[in-house]
Parts: structure tokens; sequence; C-alpha cells
């Protein structure tokens, strides 16, 4: 519902622009959380009691009734949800409002030529995206058993930028590869470079710019080694005009 009534403002934005309207708003959700006595302010709150038909969960690392299974339980609910999502989103990206998001970013006007709204577009887009937001923080609150003001700091947008970079948007499971990347370099700069592995993390996130602009997603191991029979095979004519080449004849 937030993203939504944001969305009305946001969707007037682009580039830069977008990025740091949005960065703004998240910071001033987050001086609001850091304010709010109710919630526990700076401390945050605890997150208790969670069942999983029936049976405690296991939360913060601490297993209730359940034990073990119960960890695993709730292990199992964050993996299906997780498919279920990357099969909505895979699904979104085949329809006529996820094949306009490719075309938007690339040439806005043509696409309002067409008789399509660009705004209405970035919107909807908007709202899927805060909706799976507020899915990913509910899940990972549920599995943390707390949650605090710092899940809205501007630092976390920048880890969700990191995946977005470094996975590229071309699949709907992207964003999980990056993540889980992500993740690994991160704990091995922290092994082996402690005092260094921010710039660690520049230096690969300056790779991934110069080599793989389109992310990791678009290495030939995800695109198959073959192309589909029967597709249109790329031109190798020159571009030369008829009326040249007769010239020249």
């Amino acid at each position: 519902m937030l993203a939504f009534v944001l969305g009305f403002l946001l969707s007037r934005y682009r580039d830069i622009f977008f990025a740091m309207l949005t960065l703004a708003l998240s910071m001033i959700v987050y001086g609001l959380l850091m304010n709010t006595v109710e919630l526990g302010g700076s401390d945050g709150f605890n997150v208790h009691g969670i069942t999983l038909f029936g049976v405690g969960a296991s939360v913060g690392g601490e297993a209730s009734a359940g034990g073990g299974l119960a960890g695993t339980a709730l292990f199992a609910v964050v993996y299906v949800v997780s498919l279920v999502c990357i099969g909505l989103v895979a699904w979104f990206m085949r329809t006529r409002a996820g094949r306009l998001g490719p075309a938007i970013r690339d040439n806005e006007i043509r696409v309002e030529y067409l008789g399509t709204s660009a705004r209405r577009n970035i919107h909807l887009s908007y709202v899927i995206a805060g909706a799976l937001g507020g899915l990913g923080g509910a899940l990972s609150a549920f599995t943390i058993g707390h949650i605090d003001p710092d899940m809205a700091f501007w630092t976390t947008s920048g880890d969700f930028i990191f995946i977005a970079v470094l996975s590229g948007t071309g699949y709907a499971f992207a964003p999980f590869v990056g993540a889980i990347v992500l993740e690994l370099v991160r704990t091995l700069a922290y092994q082996y470079a402690p005092n260094s592995w921010h710039i660690v993390m520049g230096v690969i996130m300056l790779a991934i710019i110069a080599f793989l602009p389109s992310g990791l997603t678009s290495l030939k191991l995800w695109r198959g080694k073959a192309a589909t029979p029967g597709a249109p095979q790329a031109s190798t004519r020159s571009n030369v005009p008829p009326s040249a080449k007769g010239a020249k004849a």
C-alpha cells in the first residue's frame, strides 16, 4: 500500500532523480522508525510466537517446541515462497506490461507513441517491487526474530543495488544468484581482508560494470550454448544502399 501511494510521485521521475528520491523517502521512514517509541525506537522489537501448522518455528537460531524440525519447516516455507515469487515474476516478465519495461528503459518516447503510458507501467512495476520487498522483510523478520530501523537505512538499499548490478535483470532468478555471490564475496573479504573489505567490494563492482555490464546472468552459461532452431540470425550484409552498390559496379 505504501508503494502504491508513493508510486504516483515516483513514476514521474527517471534515472538518478528516481534513485535519489527513493533513497530520500527511505531515510524519512528510517527517521520515523528511530523516533517511534511504540515500535522500540533504535532498538526495534522482537518477533515471537511464530508457528507453522501448529508447530513452534525456529526464530533467531533458537527452536521452540518443534526443535530442529521446526527450523527446517521455516526454511522450507521460505524456499517455497521464493520459488512461487520467481514463477510469478517470470510470468509477469512475459506479459505485455513486463515486456514494456525494457522498452521504456531503451526509448520511453517511442513507447508513448505506441499509445502506452510509461508512467502507469512504471507505477505498476514499483508496486510489485514494493510488495516483494515487504514480503522479503516479513520472511527476514520471521527468520531472524528481530526488526530494527537499520533495515530501512540507505546501506541496505546499497546491498540491493549491488545485487542488481552483479546479477543483471534478464531473468527472474537473477537476484537470488546475485545475493548468493554477494554473501560469498563479502564472507571471503571479511576473512582475508578484514580492514579493507570495502575496497574489495568496490573493485568487484567496477569489474562487473566494466566487463559484464548486463550482470552475471548475461554469460553463456545461462543463455545456452546453441541458438534456437529457426530463430532469425543477425544479418552480416553491409548497410550500403542499393544505388551505391550499382554505382560501384
